[in-house]
C-alpha cells in the first residue's frame, strides 16, 4: 500500500514536484487536461505519462473524463451508442498508454454542494451540504428519471465497456453519489448505499470492475463504514481509497479535516494493512488553511502527511506489515 498525491486536472512542472517534493512516487488526474472533445487519443496520454515519469511520478488513475464524454450514456440519450463507442476507444488508448486505473461516477449533474464557508476548524473554509436550504427542486435534464431507469442505463454501458477495458488491462473504478441522496434536480442517484454497491459488484462479476472508495461519501452515507469497506476489500473490489471525512450525514453535513469527523481514521488504515491491500490511498476534497487557494496546496500537504505518517506508523504495528505490502 502507499500514499499518492494529485487530484488536479493540469500537471504543470510546479504541480509536479510538488507531489514530489512531499514523497509521493504517484498521482492522480482528476478530469485530466487532455485534448479531445469526445475521446483521449493514444499519443496525448503516452506524453501525459511521460510529463510525470520526469519527475519520477507514476500515473496511478485518471479519474473522471470530461462528463460529456458519457453523459448521454447515463441519461439514455439519443447519442449514447455514439459516445459509448468513443469511451470504447479511450479505454484502449488508456491501457496502451500503460495507466491502469480509469475513474469514473454515474452522477447525471455531478456533486453537489450548497455552499463553502469558513466553518471549519480555525475558520478553514470547508464545504457545506444542507438539503434544507436548497431552493425549489428544478429538473436538470428536463424531466424525472427513475432509479430504474439509471441501473438500466448503467446495465447498458457497463456490458458494453467491460469486455474492452478486461482486453485492454485496465480497471473502471467507480465513485459514490455524492451527496448519497436518492434524487437531485429530478435525476436518480443509484449509487448511495452498500445495498447499490454489492448489487452492481454481483451483477458485474468481471475483474475491471472496481471501486474507488470515497471515504468521505461513504461516511455521508452513515454508520458502519469500516465493515462496508472491508467487504470490497476483501472481494479484490477496491481499487484505490479517497481518505476524507464529513461531520453529520447526508442529507446534512460538513466537510472537515481528518481525525475529526465521522470515521477513525487509524482504524480505516490499520484495516487496509490488515487485509493486505495493495492499491494506494490518496487525499481528496480538502479544508482549505490560510493562504490556499482553489487546489488547495497547504490542506492537501496536511492531509498527506497525516496519511504518510499514520500508514508508517501502522505498519510498524502490524506483525509483517513490509511482507504484505506491494512492491
Amino acid at each position: 500500500m502507499r500514499i499518492a498525491l494529485g487530484q488536479f486536472s493540469d500537471p504543470t512542472p510546479e504541480r509536479l514536484r510538488y507531489c514530489r517534493q512531499l514523497g509521493a512516487t504517484g498521482i492522480v488526474l482528476n478530469t485530466a487536461k487532455v485534448p479531445g472533445d469526445h475521446e483521449w487519443a493514444y499519443e496525448d496520454l503516452v506524453a501525459l505519462n511521460q510529463a510525470c515519469a520526469r519527475f519520477g511520478l507514476k500515473v496511478e488513475s485518471l479519474e473522471n473524463t470530461p462528463l460529456n464524454f458519457y453523459d448521454q450514456a447515463i441519461w439514455g440519450g439519443p447519442d449514447r451508442d455514439a459516445q459509448i463507442a468513443h469511451y470504447q476507444a479511450t479505454i484502449r488508448n488508456v491501457g496502451r498508454a500503460g495507466i491502469p486505473i480509469l475513474g469514473y461516477h454515474w452522477m447525471a449533474n455531478g456533486v453537489w454542494r450548497t455552499s463553502w464557508d469558513p466553518v471549519g476548524r480555525g475558520g478553514a473554509v470547508v464545504s457545506v451540504y444542507r438539503e434544507s436550504t436548497l431552493a425549489a427542486p428544478q429538473w436538470t435534464h428536463g424531466r424525472e428519471y427513475s432509479a430504474e431507469e439509471i441501473w438500466d442505463n448503467y446495465c447498458y454501458f457497463m456490458d458494453a465497456v467491460l469486455p474492452v477495458a478486461e482486453a485492454a488491462g485496465v480497471s473502471l473504478a467507480l465513485h459514490p453519489d455524492d451527496p448519497p441522496v436518492p434524487t437531485l434536480g429530478g435525476v436518480a442517484r443509484i449509487f448511495g448505499s452498500f445495498e447499490a454497491f454489492q448489487r452492481a459488484a454481483e451483477r458485474f462479476p468481471s475483474p475491471a470492475w472496481g471501486l474507488d472508495f470515497c471515504l468521505g461519501t461513504w461516511s455521508e452515507m452513515g454508520p458502519g463504514l469500516a465493515e462496508k469497506l472491508r467487504y470490497f476489500v476483501q472481494r479484490g473490489r477496491v481499487r484505490y481509497v479517497h481518505f476524507r471525512d464529513v461531520q453529520g450525514y447526508a442529507p446534512e453535513f460538513q466537510e472537515c479535516f481528518l481525525g475529526e469527523g465521522n470515521y477513525s481514521p487509524v482504524e480505516i488504515m490499520r484495516l487496509l494493512v490488515e487485509e493486505h491491500f495493495t492499491g494506494f490511498a490518496i487525499d481528496d476534497h480538502v479544508p482549505l488553511l490560510v493562504g490556499d487557494e482553489g487546489w488547495g496546496e497547504r490542506g492537501r500537504a496536511f492531509a498527506t502527511g497525516y496519511l504518510q505518517g499514520l500508514l508508517a506508523a501502522i505498519e510498524q504495528l502490524v506483525p509483517d506489515a513490509h511482507k504484505m505490502a506491494q512492491p
